[in-house]
């Protein structure tokens, strides 16, 4: 434990984490065998604390109690503790989330629960402070009294834990599949979405308010299908009314996690590397599908964040950046009009004031977080680029918020797609450079020597066997790494881990695919997750995947296994339909005629241009593109019959599963598109 600065064994982890807390009084163990078996030996409780190094409540409570003497010698007298990175074990984090849900009717971190040396929990809550505060209890009471029944009525506190497991297990365990999704759920999650928008600022409920691409992206493809002009006015209103608000950082860009107001003005001021890249994809997609220029900047600002502030020298992408600098939660951000004007010089600055709402009064406990929620002219920020580029300069000589560098196999899966999605639609080859770095940076380094996936990568260590969100969101990126570049080993590897994902996570027995592999550390209960929260859920992005790659490749097996994943879920979904928005992608995908597009030439990859872009100039979610390559003829039989019609770059579109003649035109590769009206 850790008395005169001597630190404790979480100095030994690699999770940014856990070595936050390695110098606590607290004798904390990571999650481990050696801590489980103390625990039996000694009969103790285990209290296990789950958070990540991002998280301002986490750092509050570690303040308050796992920094006081009076809590440690509590905890280390009466429990084994251990401390867990939710980032690092989702699997864990899952499960006992759950519970604490189940027990409380909330969830949240820091995750706090306590349970028996055989990892059954008793007792979970997520916050609390050291000492009672009006109807909060404390951490200290809690503790005390736990000590005190497991002492006294131990048997009864075993019962507990059993029993709560139990009821765990069953509830994780899907039933088998009972029917097919249909168009209802569709319409169903449409008219839940449209009631919950707020047509005032954008988004949905109120404060506080999350950003929820993945809803965003259904709407988009609710429009594409249905016509449906409402649903492409939310997404429009939404992204444009987050951008004018200070979720977004205007000066160095880049998404805050939420916003703690209906207006998106005051955020919670961690930048979170899943969130800025679901959300760029959902500006990528909006602008493609609407041609408002602000939707294109938006996503070139969020990526220049991401290449300037969150990319390993390696290619790998970071985690996360902390809300709190020095201590105080958002000082990184903050600005007076004093400060602004000492910068700009004082006309630049009275200005710059005037337009992003930097005022004497603040409006973030007396600072400013600078906005542009009044402003109705928003192509005018170009005007204040340089102004903007100055306070930059001048803002990266505060000291930064704590960053947390681990890279997650899964993250950067979404940050890849993101980036190679960017590439294709605003062929732009930086963001195609971006993502292959990445990528090959994943592939080559977090893999064991099984060729299994591992889910974390910090300071040169790869650890951890890949969960489900590993192999999924990695997949997607692989899959959209092709769809830019066409380089056949994305699309190789996108099956090789496909194939992966089957062998160690599918249930055979009620289907659905579990979100830890058969050969990871077994926990008291095996989770399957469909709900798509803060990011899709690894079965929702796997229906997707296995769709895209029936239509690549001809192999009518992913497509089984796609329908699969939306036959087991079917029962869960149908009763909230939003809920689960990305595997309504999914379905969409499957009910909607979709394209595929197969483009050969005599000459290369480069004289498919023109073709390229033409495919790409509009919104088309339900289309899927091959280039003909000799070393796909294995993955892709089908291939080989595609050549070039009269020496001619040729493209092959079918549709519905009904072919078309081959086209070497462009008007009338055109034509085709255009007549390809997406019904369901």
């Amino acid at each position: 434990m850790a008395k005169n600065g001597q630190p404790n064994r979480l100095i030994h982890e690699k999770s940014p984490y856990l070595l936050q807390h390695a110098y606590n009084p607290v004798d904390w163990f990571p999650w481990s065998e050696e801590a489980f078996t103390k625990a039996e030996a000694e009969a103790k409780p285990i209290f296990l604390s789950i958070g990540y190094s991002t998280c301002h409540w986490c750092h509050v409570m570690e303040r308050e109690s796992f920094e006081d003497q009076e809590i440690a010698e509590i905890l280390n007298r009466s429990f084994i503790s251990i401390k867990v990175d939710r980032e690092e074990r989702p699997d864990i984090d899952h499960i006992y989330m759950t519970v604490c849900q189940a027990m409380t009717g909330q969830g949240g971190w820091p995750l706090t629960v306590v349970m028996t040396p055989e990892k059954q929990p008793f007792f979970s809550g997520t916050y609390f402070p050291k000492t009672g505060q009006g109807r909060m209890v404390g951490l200290r009471e809690i503790l005390l009294q736990i000590a005190d029944l497991w002492n006294t009525d131990r048997v009864k506190v075993l019962a507990a834990g059993k029993n709560i497991s139990q009821t765990l297990e069953d509830h994780l365990s899907h039933a088998e599949s009972s029917g097919d999704l249909d168009e209802a759920v569709l319409q169903d999650a449409f008219h839940t979405l449209k009631e919950n928008f707020d047509p005032v600022y954008g988004g949905f409920g109120q404060a506080p308010k999350f950003p929820t691409p993945q809803n965003l992206c259904f709407l988009l493809r609710y429009w594409k299908v249905y016509h449906e002009d409402q649903a492409l006015k939310i997404v429009v209103e939404t992204l444009t009314h987050m951008f004018q608000g200070g979720i977004y950082d205007h000066i160095g860009y880049g998404f805050a996690r939420y916003s703690t107001d209906e207006k998106w003005l005051i955020p919670h001021f961690e930048k979170m590397l899943y969130d800025n890249a679901l959300l760029a994809i959902a500006y990528l997609e909006t602008y493609q599908a609407t041609k408002n220029e602000l939707f294109k900047e938006v996503t070139e600002e969020i990526l220049t964040y991401i290449q300037r502030d969150m990319t390993a020298p390696e290619g790998g992408f970071y985690s996360a950046e902390d809300a709190d600098s020095e201590g105080v939660e958002g000082k990184f951000y903050l600005w007076t009009p004093g400060e602004i004007k000492a910068i700009l010089g004082e006309n630049d600055g009275e200005a710059f004031c005037r337009f992003y709402d930097i005022t004497q009064k603040g409006n973030f406990e007396g600072e400013n977080v600078p906005n542009l929620i009044n402003q109705k002219t928003l192509s005018q920020t170009k005007i204040f680029q340089e102004q903007r580029a100055k306070l930059l300069e001048e803002r990266e000589k505060r000291i930064h918020p704590f960053k947390d560098d681990k890279i997650l196999t899964s993250w950067n899966g979404l940050m890849v797609a993101a980036f190679s999605i960017a590439a294709r639609v605003l062929e732009d080859e930086k963001w195609a450079q971006g993502a292959a770095r990445c990528a090959d940076f994943i592939l080559k380094k977090l893999r064991n020597d099984n060729g299994r996936l591992l889910a974390r990568f910090r300071q040169g260590e790869a650890a951890y066997l890949g969960y489900i969100d590993d192999y999924a969101f990695l997949t997607w990126g692989l899959i959209e790494m092709y769809q830019a570049s066409f380089q056949p080993k994305y699309l190789q590897e996108a099956l090789l881990l496909s194939q992966d994902l089957v062998t160690h996570f599918y249930d055979d027995q009620k289907g659905g695919f579990f979100l830890y592999g058969d050969d990871g550390e077994q926990l008291i209960a095996r989770p399957k997750e469909i709900y798509d929260g803060a990011t899709p859920s690894g079965n929702s992005v796997t229906a997707l995947n296995f769709l895209k790659l029936a239509r690549l490749t001809g192999q009518h097996e992913w497509e089984e296994k796609a329908l699969g994943i939306l036959r087991t879920f079917s029962p869960t979904v149908s009763q909230y339909p939003s809920g689960y928005s990305y595997l309504l992608m999914a379905l969409l995908f499957r009910l909607s005629d979709t394209q595929e597009i197969v483009l050969v030439s005599p000459n290369g990859l480069s004289s498919l241009r023109e073709m390229i872009r033409e495919i790409n100039h509009q919104f088309r979610p339900f289309t899927v593109v091959l280039a003909a390559d000799q070393t796909l003829e294995k993955d892709i039989p089908f291939m080989k019959g595609y050549t070039p019609q009269n020496g001619q770059v040729t493209a092959y579109v079918c549709r519905n599963f009904s072919c078309q003649a081959p086209i070497t035109d462009i008007n009338q590769l055109q034509t085709l598109l255009d007549d390809s009206q997406i019904q369901m």
